[in-house]
């Protein structure tokens, strides 16, 4: 009878959510409230509320209550599409691109064309990428602080494709791994994939709790730790020399493998060293040139123990057997003439002019963000709901993304995150103060 009772009051919800009897937005009675209504156990009602959420008709906030969620909002809220509808401005994804690197693509082919080992393109490569290939990206990593030899790098597709080497060649299902509270929502599709279980870290506002980080590695079989120490995506947040010594302490203390995603670390003006530097036997650092040169430029690349490369090799001659050679030729001509080197520098100078724009737009909302960063985390005032606001802009051709992707919690901030490097500045300009507007409409 209890059974019946509990899935009739579900299904009852739930269709009065989806025939709009229950708008988005709505608070719905307490779990105490709903108990004495429908003259249930109060652990009924909790697994009533539970089931909707489950099914993401509903959300519970800390302190707030539960209300009904958009449930128009494509799933995911955009972020696992690959790209917004014809005609949308895309701030959810970013793909930074200057004007002159077009021809300069056409100027790197030519060259590859006239280039003396052309034929060598044709064939299969090493599995970690030819010797002279990996040596010229260890000298690239050299301005970054890392002091790593041609051995212990890998080449990959991307860094998406170097951390799920990383974890297919490490990490087994099951395997507990501790992450920020709010992290790149692609490690998220990662341990999924390869059922992992994720912990959070609770975070402040300058980096993660590493004292409840040590509490967790004593209350959980921690495998791993998964962290963007420079440059955090999507907080902005650089970890301090104090941090990042603290964090490789409980690493060695609890023997954990550190996993650095350098992705957005270009974008720092002379941050603290790498955590590779600090505990090169157990760390793991990935980054690539997708953000600092082009998107399409699928490289990445893998800084690790020298006695990981064997097991990194093997899982990319499963998944891959090797990386396209011509792109990693392309991308070590960059690296060696300079190029990379000024992009980098270019790149830095233009995400701090869209930053600048996007504080200047959002201000008097609380901002997280890096001075540098191609995105900017917006925390929405009390009255506005991130899954309406999303829908309003989705309805004005802008894709922006809530917090459900980053958020590794069972609390979900009601915020939003915009990527800032996809569109011209005089269009980001426009496409900004709508956001702005949308959330002014949607705060009272």
């Amino acid at each position: 009878m209890v059974q019946a009772r509990y899935k009739q009051l579900v299904d009852n919800l739930a269709a009065d959510i989806h025939n709009g009897l229950l708008s988005p937005g709505t608070q719905l009675p307490t779990h105490r409230q709903l108990a004495r209504q429908e003259k249930i156990a109060l652990v009924t009602a909790s697994r009533v509320y539970t089931e909707l959420e489950r099914m993401g008709l509903v959300s519970g906030e800390t302190g707030r209550g539960t209300f009904v969620r958009e449930t128009a909002l494509p799933p995911g809220h955009g972020i696992d599409q690959l790209a917004p509808r014809e005609g949308m401005i895309d701030l959810n994804f970013n793909s930074p691109a200057l004007p002159r690197q077009t021809e300069m693509l056409r100027k790197a082919l030519r060259q590859v064309a006239i280039s003396g080992d052309i034929n060598a393109l044709l064939h299969y490569q090493p599995h970690a990428g030819r010797t002279h290939e990996r040596a010229i990206i260890a000298h690239h990593l050299d301005a970054r602080g890392l002091n790593v030899r041609a051995d212990n790098i890998v080449i990959v597709s991307g860094a998406q494709q170097g951390l799920a080497a990383t974890v297919m060649s490490r990490l087994q299902p099951g395997d507990v791994i501790a992450v920020d509270a709010l992290t790149y929502s692609g490690f998220k599709v990662l341990a999924e994939l390869h059922h992992l279980e994720l912990v959070p870290i609770p975070i402040n506002d300058d980096g993660p709790n590493l004292t409840a980080l040590a509490q967790l590695c004593q209350q959980r079989r921690v495998k791993a730790v998964y962290s963007m120490p420079t440059l955090h995506n999507p907080l902005g947040w650089i970890m301090t020399q104090a941090q990042r010594q603290q964090l490789v302490a409980i690493a060695r203390q609890h023997q954990l493998l550190i996993i650095e995603d350098a992705a957005y670390a270009f974008l720092a003006d002379n941050p603290p060293p790498p955590l590779q530097t600090l505990a090169p036997e157990r760390t793991f650092y990935v980054s690539g040139l997708s953000k600092s040169v082009a998107t399409g430029l699928r490289i990445g690349f893998i800084a690790a123990p020298l006695a990981d490369v064997p097991l990194l090799e093997r899982t990319i001659r499963a998944i891959a057997w090797n990386t396209l050679a011509l792109i990693t030729a392309i991308a070590c001509g960059w690296i060696e003439d300079g190029t990379v080197a000024q992009l980098e520098t270019d790149k830095r100078q233009d995400a701090a002019i869209r930053q600048a724009l996007a504080h200047k737009v959002f201000k008097g909302l609380h901002q997280a963000s890096h001075p540098n960063g191609y995105f900017i985390w917006l925390y929405l005032p009390e009255e506005a709901r991130a899954d309406q606001v999303v829908m309003a802009l989705s309805n004005a051709n802008i894709s922006v993304s809530t917090a459900d992707p980053f958020s590794t919690s069972e609390h979900v901030p009601h915020a939003i995150r915009l990527a800032l490097g996809s569109v011209c500045l005089e269009r980001l300009q426009s496409a900004l103060e709508t956001v702005r507007q949308v959330i002014d409409e949607h705060s009272y």
